[in-house]
């Protein structure tokens, strides 16, 4: 039986002395605006033109960047997960809710009218209570208000949250 083959040592890559620059070069692009990333050949350009290194094929270049634009845009993410997404909030069934007006469209009489949709909304359990009226008046105001409390059997413990005041 022959002796196993050894496995060689891998190969330094060609990169290896400019890896560097080339991640500086990315990390700088994820604030550029799309149209102004470096590309492979300009990065190329670079190499040759400020350091002098004219060893790596394109193909070796383009894996390289393939490879570490995704990583680098994951570490720049890293200490801002949250700043991208959402706030979670925590809600307690019966303390909050949220009234807004919203423009609808309806065909009345075969002529087409603009309206506004009164919509409270308990933010626990999104149950909400809709109407629509002529116009946004105080008076659309306080009538969605009575209506949506004598729907939903009270009011809300905390408070409500108001998109536009206006009417108010």
């Amino acid at each position: 039986m022959p002796a196993k083959r050894k496995k060689p040592p891998p190969r330094p890559s060609v990169l290896e002395p400019v890896k560097p620059f080339i991640d500086a070069m990315l990390r700088a692009d994820l604030d550029a605006p799309r149209k102004q990333r470096h590309t492979v050949d300009r990065i190329l350009e670079r190499l040759a033109g400020e350091h002098d290194f004219e060893l790596a094929a394109y193909s070796t270049v383009r894996d390289y960047v393939a490879r570490r634009r995704p990583e680098l845009a994951l570490e720049a993410k890293e200490g801002r997960r949250h700043l991208e997404g959402t706030v979670p909030q925590a809600k307690r069934p019966g303390e909050e809710a949220e009234v807004d007006f919203a423009d609808v469209w309806l065909d009345l009489a075969g002529q087409r009218r603009k309206c506004v949709l009164f919509t409270l909304r308990m933010s626990y359990s999104g149950k909400a209570v809709h109407r629509v009226y002529a116009t946004a008046s105080q008076e659309a105001f306080f009538e969605g208000h009575v209506e949506a409390f004598e729907m939903l059997g009270g009011v809300p413990a905390v408070h409500i949250r108001y998109d536009n005041l206006k009417p108010a």
